[in-house]
């Protein structure tokens, strides 16, 4: 078959499929097949072109086709990958030398190659033009030399680029018509030209995402409150921002404020504000968080934590929309729409006596709960990949790669720490492979990615990694040996039983322990005990007294 009747036949399915209403994912899935069919290559990809909010040009793999899974993750900042620069600068096909000097930016992400730097191969690409402006680039990577020799593989990802083009053209009107469906096209608009500068993107391809990601758009353009559920590090405060950016208050203020970290006497004005003199340190009139949101959205995290008290006069604004400053006789009427999140069991809190029930009800109009990453089959790759570009680009390092038994381990761990966890556990994992010796290059060669190793990924957080030389640790009480945590599956104890006392009952023993031991080490000082437990000095004092902790000869706490 000559090589224009096998490019005819990869563009024929292609052209009939325009008018098909097929989910992104597949249609750009199926551009990369049908390029590969007609162009002999190892790896293909298509890469979107983004601007943050800081004027910094980006480049986000959409389809991947031959590379490691991770790419999904990663985003390639445009100044740091002088190859795709010149890509984009070119307009039209262009292949590399392959004795090219510029830096590979899939060096170590070729699937059918295992080792790093990627040797010499053959390397081309082109920029997707839609609408008279550049949207993206497809680029192939051979890694056999010769493989796009003579200007037919140019002619051919030239013709093929025109039809790639129209291909996510076509993609984006579809999206835009799904859209309108459930929004006038004015509201469809504003989110699809501020919804991706307005709040991080919400990563992951698992269905557990997705279902996430539709209720997001379900209930966004709405003034609903919305009560986000999910275990510490899940991102609950990035689905609140992804709600404020995808509703009609995008272009106005989003205001988050943290209710654990609020000391009980200045609650009322944090949220509410107060004038002059309102109370002893009020030197000048200070807005609350109320008024900073008017017209926008405030977030309410960590919402179970609020007093009983205040919880009373949230209630009455959530009702009437009124606020009343410390101070001041005078009420403000304010429109705010209403997000809190927390990782605690709020409908427990209403039968324990903590949480009014209902302020709970107010709150929870629109419940969304956010999977811990261990139900997000797939997106631990994707999510590690965002993590390992970002930490490549913090350091300078030229690449980083996640080897196959790195990658098994962050597949097999159960992630008791979310996101949160995976983040930390990418970081602490690129300093360890540094510290590791590693070959000089040789001259003029371009620097090998540096490889994350299993061992590299350390998964016991640093501050758990504890030796008799540690501060403090010497007035510590005599404890039985600690068992060495399995670096893939979470701590547990055997030190009680939850099935004993109830799992709340079990959790309070361990926390009333811990909480003991820190503050008769450190002489019953908050602030010391604060930091060796890594949490604020006020939600300490509020925990101790939740668990009737107090310095011997002191009354106890009233609860």
């Amino acid at each position: 078959m000559t090589a224009n009747a096998l490019l005819l036949n990869a563009l024929l399915p292609l052209v009939a499929e325009l008018s098909s209403q097929l989910p992104e994912t597949e249609r750009y899935r199926r551009l990369l097949a049908a390029l590969r069919t007609v162009l002999p290559a190892d790896a293909a990809a298509l890469l979107r072109c983004e601007r943050s909010a800081d004027g910094s040009d980006w480049l986000r793999p959409l389809a991947i086709d031959g590379l490691s899974p991770d790419t999904l993750g990663r985003r390639f900042r445009l100044r740091e990958h002088p190859r795709f620069a010149a890509l984009l600068a070119a307009g039209q096909a262009l292949r590399f030398p392959s004795d090219s000097p510029l830096p590979d930016p899939y060096d170590g992400l070729v699937a059918h190659h295992s080792g790093a730097p990627l040797p010499v191969h053959d390397c081309m690409g082109c920029v997707l033009q839609v609408d008279g402006q550049p949207w993206g680039l497809l680029t192939l990577d051979a890694l056999q030399p010769g493989s796009f020799a003579g200007d037919a593989p140019l002619a051919a990802l030239q013709a093929f680029s025109n039809l790639a083009a129209a291909t996510v053209a076509t993609a984006a009107r579809l999206r835009q018509l799904e859209q309108s469906v459930h929004n006038e096209r004015q509201r469809a608009e504003h989110f699809r030209r501020h919804a991706p500068l307005a709040a991080p993107r919400l990563l992951g391809h698992s269905s557990a995402m997705r279902a996430l990601q539709r209720d997001i758009a379900t209930v966004a353009a709405s003034d609903l409150a919305v009560l986000i559920t999910g275990e510490t590090g899940v991102g609950k405060e990035l689905v609140a921002q992804a709600l404020h950016a995808q509703s009609t208050r995008a272009d106005q203020a989003f205001v988050s404020i943290n209710c654990a970290a609020l000391p009980d006497q200045l609650v009322e004005s944090e949220l509410f504000g107060h004038v002059r003199g309102a109370f002893t340190g009020a030197v000048s009139d200070r807005q609350g968080k109320f008024e900073q949101a008017h017209q926008g959205t405030l977030f309410l995290d960590e919402v179970g934590e609020l007093p009983l008290a205040t919880q009373a006069k949230l209630l009455r604004v959530l009702q009437s929309g009124q606020i009343q400053r410390l101070g001041l006789d005078r009420e403000r009427t304010v429109d705010v729409r209403i997000i809190a999140a927390t990782n605690q069991d709020l409908a427990a809190a209403v039968r324990d006596g903590r949480m009014r029930a209902d302020f709970y009800h107010r709150l929870s109009v629109y419940p969304l709960q956010v999977p811990p990453l261990r139900a997000r089959e797939g997106d631990v790759l994707v999510l590690a990949g965002y993590f390992l570009e970002r930490t490549r680009s913090q350091f300078g390092l030229d690449g980083v790669r996640l080897e196959a038994g790195a990658q098994a381990a962050l597949l097999a761990h159960r992630w008791p720490g979310n996101v949160r966890e995976l983040e930390h556990c990418i970081r602490r994992a690129v300093l360890h492979a540094l510290r590791r010796p590693r070959a000089p290059a040789a001259p003029q060669a371009p620097t090998a990615p540096l490889g994350i190793r299993a061992q590299d990924l350390a998964m016991v957080p640093a501050s758990m990694v504890l030796d008799a030389r540690t501060e403090d640790l010497g007035s510590l009480p005599p404890a039985d040996p600690l068992t060495p945590l399995d670096p893939l599956e979470p701590a547990t104890s055997a030190a009680t039983d939850p099935t004993d006392t109830g799992l709340r009952q079990a959790v309070d023993r361990y926390e009333r322990q811990l909480v003991q031991q820190a503050l008769e080490a450190h002489g019953y000082r908050w602030a010391p005990a604060a930091r060796a437990l890594q949490m604020d000095r006020a939600n300490l004092q509020r925990l101790a007294k939740r668990l009737g902790l107090h310095a011997p000869g002191s009354p106890p706490p009233q609860r």
